[in-house]
């Protein structure tokens, strides 16, 4: 299958692998994964490990599989985590590491892309999961690197938006956990 590649983006996508905050996994579990799913290769462009490395998927002129609707105009990043313990349910179980990486790449993806939005997974239309487990506009506001950032309606989450606004975490990217991805290790 061949696309045309990709140049400009409209959306970066923040994911979760929906795993246990004690597997070590990245790339190359997620890239077998998909695999099996029929993908044609890992479905992430970026996926940051518990530590905090940041492992490259699938390059980034290459549509994504990670976001469906969405995959021609988006870039998908996957922090590894988002699940609770022996459990199916969604929770913000990831590093400091993760997410200064996670800041760091955002703040040079907007170089590149400027007019592209950062958003969960949860917050595309239409979308009905967890995923990535915590609220991503809300914690652009806690990033000083981000702090600059405006979304595409003119709001800017770090001086238009307080954690009083926003509504409850429970109230938050409503959907069902898909189940956990234990049993595939």
């Amino acid at each position: 299958m061949s696309f045309k590649p990709i140049t400009a983006y409209d959306w970066l996508v923040v994911h979760c692998a929906a795993t246990f905050s004690n597997m070590d996994i990245g790339r190359k579990e997620i890239r077998h994964w998909h695999l099996q799913r029929g993908f044609s290769d890992i479905g992430y462009h970026y996926v940051i490990r518990r530590d905090g490395t940041l492992e490259d998927g699938r390059p980034n002129t290459i549509p994504g599989a990670h976001a469906r609707g969405y995959n021609l105009n988006s870039l998908g990043i996957c922090l590894v985590g988002g699940a609770k313990m022996n459990s199916t349910k969604a929770e913000n179980n990831f590093t400091p590491e993760q997410f200064d990486m996670l800041a760091k790449l955002l703040v040079q993806l907007l170089e590149l892309h400027p007019d592209a939005e950062i958003l969960g997974h949860c917050d595309l239309p239409g979308v009905q999961k967890a995923c990535p487990s915590f609220d991503v506009r809300y914690w652009i506001t806690t990033r000083e690197e981000l702090a600059d950032y405006e979304y595409n309606d003119g709001t800017t989450p770090a001086k238009d938006k307080t954690p009083d606004s926003w509504p409850p975490p429970d109230k938050r990217c409503r959907g069902k956990r898909r189940k956990s991805r234990t049993s595939r290790i």
